[in-house]
C-alpha cells in the first residue's frame, strides 16, 4: 500500500503574469513539499524574479497575475502581500529587505516574532547569531556598514525572525565573492535540513546544484523542465545552457 501523499506547503496552479498584453509567465503547477529546497534556474529574462514576485503578491510594475497560490493548503490568492508575509509566505528580494540607517541588532528587533504565527518557528536572537557568526560581532553596525555578504546574511536572518513557513530568496548569490556564496547557500540547506521549505531563485547553477533537492528549469516564462537534482543536472539544456557544455 503506497503512503498518503503529503500537501505541499507552497503551491502554484494555473499562474499567469502579463504585462500588458504580453505574457511573462505561464506556469501550470509549481508544488514545494516541507523541508524541500527547490531551485529555480535559467537565464536572464526567463522569468524567475517574476515568478517569486507573483506568489509573493508583489511587482515592481503593474501586471495582472492570475491563478491559484496555497500555502499549506489556503488560497492566499486575493491577499496582499503584507497578509502573505503574516501567513508565512517571506520572500527575499535582490534588494535583501536591510534598513541601512539601523544597526544589526535594530534590524532584527524590527522583525520581531509575530503575536500571529502561531504553530511556526521564529528563531531567536541567539539562534540567528549562531547561524551567522560574522552578524554577532557586527550586532552594532549599521546595515549600511556590512558587505554584500552580511547584508544578504542579515536579510535572511530579518525573514527567520518573522517565523517563515516558507521562504523564498530570489538570486542570492548577487555580487558576492564565490567563498561567500558556498557559506550563504550551504546555511540555507541547513536551514531546510532543519524544517524549513525554501524555494530558491538562481542563475549560478553550479553552486545551486550541490544544495537543492531539487531543479525548476524555467525558460521565456514557463517551466521547461523539473526533476530531482541528481537527474536534472545531467539533462543537456541545462549541461550546455548554464555549465558550459558538460562532457
Amino acid at each position: 500500500m503506497s503512503a498518503p501523499e503529503t500537501r505541499p506547503v507552497l503551491e502554484a496552479e494555473g499562474l499567469e503574469v502579463r504585462y500588458g498584453g504580453n505574457l511573462a509567465l505561464s506556469v501550470d503547477r509549481l508544488a514545494i513539499a516541507q523541508g524541500e529546497l527547490v531551485g529555480v534556474v535559467g537565464a536572464n529574462g526567463a522569468g524567475k524574479s517574476t515568478l517569486v514576485n507573483a506568489l509573493a503578491g508583489w511587482s515592481r510594475g503593474e501586471p495582472k497575475a492570475t491563478g491559484t497560490v496555497r500555502l499549506d493548503g489556503r488560497d492566499i490568492s486575493g491577499l496582499r502581500t503584507p497578509e502573505r508575509v503574516k501567513a508565512g509566505l517571506l520572500l527575499i528580494p535582490e534588494s535583501r529587505l536591510v534598513f541601512a540607517t539601523l544597526s544589526v541588532d535594530e534590524n532584527l528587533a524590527h522583525a520581531a516574532h509575530p503575536r500571529h504565527a502561531q504553530g511556526r518557528r521564529a528563531y531567536s536572537t541567539d539562534e540567528i547569531f549562531d547561524l551567522f557568526p560574522n552578524l554577532a560581532s557586527r550586532r552594532g553596525h549599521l546595515g549600511g556598514q556590512l558587505s554584500g555578504g552580511e547584508r544578504q546574511m542579515l536579510g535572511i536572518a530579518r525573514a527567520l525572525r518573522l517565523a517563515p513557513r516558507a521562504l523564498m530568496l530570489d538570486e542570492p548569490s548577487i555580487g558576492l565573492a564565490p567563498r561567500l556564496v558556498s557559506t550563504v547557500l550551504e546555511t540555507i540547506r541547513a536551514l531546510v535540513d532543519d524544517g524549513l521549505t525554501v524555494l530558491l531563485v538562481e542563475q549560478n547553477v553550479k553552486a545551486t546544484i550541490p544544495v537543492v533537492d531539487r531543479l525548476v528549469l524555467l525558460e521565456r516564462g514557463r517551466i521547461l523542465a523539473q526533476g530531482p537534482t541528481a537527474e536534472m543536472q545531467d539533462d543537456p539544456r541545462i549541461a550546455e545552457a548554464y555549465l558550459g557544455g558538460a562532457a
